[in-house]
């Protein structure tokens, strides 16, 4: 048997470490359905044997404090909520015991922005990380040395795994389960808990906000000047004009604040417009590409699936 160490953390989500808890147990009724013996001991491990989550909304008890745990095979990191840096300071002491498990052979399932606590560990540095697209500029902020991944929903690096999503995190238990039973475990839980199995990217649900926290006024006008004007046929040397600055210094500074090239920014700019068009439903799929300043239709779908996963049609169907 897996020994699962589910976290209590202070400023978790009551639902992340309530999903992780139950389906873990029901797969151990699937293997008895099935005449195999139970595969997971799943616990609720805490400071205290007693935790407040949310506010003092919700208590829950633990199964045992850390100091009960002296080996465990998997440990379970639940979503965190609020104010990260606090939440990481009230987390501080499961860090050393966290390192300690890790190092003796235990896996680490983390789940969402439950990374930010992960992270503040060092575990994280140089390798990579799933992060949620609305979290990624303040990830990066505090963590610059870790891999970002902002596209696809799981990471899996050296015996931890990350997601980025908020309910995302079912994907990524449905993931640990194929490793540690196989394929038809992970099927019969998705159609159990319906969880739809084939959710592998970000990109068909992220809102893209550009990365404003760098204090450069020059770059901010030219984000300014690109965000208000998404319809625009934007040329980079205009840009450039406008703000009395050469291209080359320019492109290296832009890249240097937001993160992104500045054409790929102009493109996901109006991608963003394009969505709320189509979802407004009231537009032809021509209409709209024209209106984000493409005239070449084809052109404009290839950069719409390149940061959405989707066709503007298939986009339409989705969410108009």
């Amino acid at each position: 048997m897996k020994h699962i160490s589910i976290l209590s953390l202070s400023d978790a989500t009551l639902t992340s470490i309530d999903s992780s808890h139950q389906l873990f147990n029901r797969v151990n009724d699937f293997m008895r359905y099935q005449g195999r013996a139970p595969f997971y001991n799943v616990e609720i491990i805490g400071l205290d044997q007693k935790i407040e989550l949310g506010n003092g909304l919700y208590t829950i008890r633990a199964d045992k404090t850390i100091e009960e745990i002296i080996k465990t095979d998997v440990i379970v990191i639940p979503l965190l909520c609020g104010d990260f840096q606090k939440a990481i300071a009230k987390n501080e002491k499961y860090t050393d015991w966290l390192i300690s498990q890790y190092h003796s052979g235990a896996e680490i399932v983390c789940l969402c922005v439950g990374s930010f606590y992960l992270a503040s560990t060092g575990l994280l540095n140089d390798r990579k990380c799933a992060v949620h697209w609305a979290a990624k500029n303040e990830f990066k902020a505090m963590f610059p040395a870790v891999k970002i991944i902002d596209d696809s929903i799981i990471t899996d690096e050296k015996g931890i795994y990350t997601c980025g999503g908020g309910y995302s995190y079912l994907n990524l238990l449905l993931y640990i389960l194929e490793k540690h039973l196989g394929k038809d475990i992970s099927i019969l839980a998705s159609k159990m808990f319906e969880i739809d199995i084939e959710r592998k990217s970000q990109n068909p649900f992220v809102i893209f906000m550009g990365q404003k926290r760098h204090g450069d006024e020059l770059i901010l006008k030219a984000q300014e000047y690109i965000e208000n004007t998404p319809g625009a046929a934007f040329s980079v040397d205009k840009i450039c004009e406008q703000l009395s600055i050469g291209r080359r210094t320019f492109e290296r500074k832009f890249k240097k604040c937001t993160g992104n090239s500045i054409t790929e920014y102009i493109q996901r700019v109006k991608v963003e417009f394009a969505k709320k068009q189509l979802e407004a439903g009231k537009k032809t799929v021509n209409e709209i590409t024209y209106e984000t300043g493409y005239n070449d239709a084809d052109a404009f779908r290839k950069v719409f699936k390149k940061f959405t996963d989707l066709s503007p049609a298939d986009y339409r169907k989705k969410y108009a």
